[in-house]
């Protein structure tokens, strides 16, 4: 039961940051200089699917609530100000997006709030996923950083590192579901973006070796764990070829491959533990009785419908959009 509900939290996480990711990407983006045709494009693209996305940021929630209560009491003891800042990012990019279609002389000001609330919640959550790679102090399962025991340098590079890559993800998705002008434009910023984001990867690497984080250890330990970069470099020839084709459909799933290879390596790294290198699985874990009792409702009915709901959703609105209304 305990691996169920390890196993059912890092597909939710993995859904989250794929679904979420491409639209927090869009509202990044949403802050370069572009003309309002476009900007109303760029929100039709995201709009049947956003609100449904950050769902999985809920289901990730209760899990850690119910399943894994010592983590949850842990890292949102560490997280408390980033959890706060993200959410509030979150809300505000909500308000904006339905504000600005109702807005005239002040929608401005919801462009630059839809903008700012993404970038702020994709910046807040990759400075709490450097924090964890760092390692929280923690004693006695208690964290015992202070307020501000999860801002670093490292988690900072983390933070502008997600950011990026978020932003890749969401110029993909452009790509695959506009045309025109909208596309190309999409499809001119990926490389810069990529650019970006290898060298985010040059520069946390380098600072992993030259500060010894544990993390580096298992590397050693465990060298299968290289099978994960490998593939994403071999995502990210596929993004390059697939650019230089003009192609519409290869570049968002290689990008979502890349992501993917990325969680792949850092779950395992993390393995056995939940919050590096303090608490393990089997601490973190609810009593049998939690576990199996939340199995008949989370588990059995409401993450299957989620997925049923996901995958109804992505089937209707497949293909690209050719409306140019930020609505649906």
């Amino acid at each position: 039961m305990v691996t169920f509900w390890v196993a059912l939290l890092a597909i939710s996480i993995l859904i989250y940051l794929l679904l979420d990711g491409f639209d927090l990407g869009v509202g990044i983006l949403f802050l370069l200089p572009n003309s309002e045709p476009r900007r109303q494009a760029m929100l039709g693209a995201i709009a049947p699917f956003w609100d449904g996305n950050e769902t999985w940021l809920v289901v990730t929630g209760v899990i850690l609530w119910g399943a894994f209560p010592l983590v949850y009491a842990t890292v949102l003891s560490a997280f408390y100000l980033p959890v706060i800042f993200m959410l509030l990012g979150l809300i505000l990019r909500g308000v904006a997006f339905e504000f600005r279609t109702k807005s005239q002389r002040s929608r401005w000001i919801w462009d630059l709030s839809f903008g700012v609330g993404s970038l702020v919640a994709s910046f807040m959550q990759g400075v709490m996923v450097g924090a964890l790679v760092q390692g929280l102090p923690v004693a006695d399962g208690h964290y015992a950083g202070g307020v501000f025991g999860w801002l670093s340098v490292f988690s900072a590079l983390c933070g502008v590192g997600l950011c990026l890559g978020y932003s890749l993800l969401g110029a993909c998705w452009l790509v695959r579901k506009r045309g025109r002008a909208v596309r190309d434009l999409a499809r001119s910023q990926i490389p810069v973006l990529a650019t970006g984001v290898l060298l985010f990867l040059i520069i946390v690497f380098s600072h992993a070796l030259l500060h010894h984080l544990p993390i580096l250890q298992r590397w050693i330990e465990r060298p299968y764990l290289f099978v994960f970069p490998a593939i994403g470099a071999g995502a990210a020839c596929m993004l390059a070829s697939s650019i230089l084709r003009h192609d519409d459909y290869w570049p968002f799933h290689m990008v979502s491959l890349i992501f993917v290879s990325a969680f792949g390596t850092l779950a395992l790294s993390f393995w056995p533990y939940m919050v590096p290198f303090a608490i393990t699985i089997d601490e973190a874990a609810a009593p049998h009785a939690s576990l199996a009792f939340m199995f008949w409702g989370e588990g059995l009915f409401i993450f299957p419908l989620m997925l049923i709901y996901v995958a109804t959703g992505f089937r209707v609105f497949k293909g690209k959009f050719t409306s140019e209304s930020a609505h649906y």
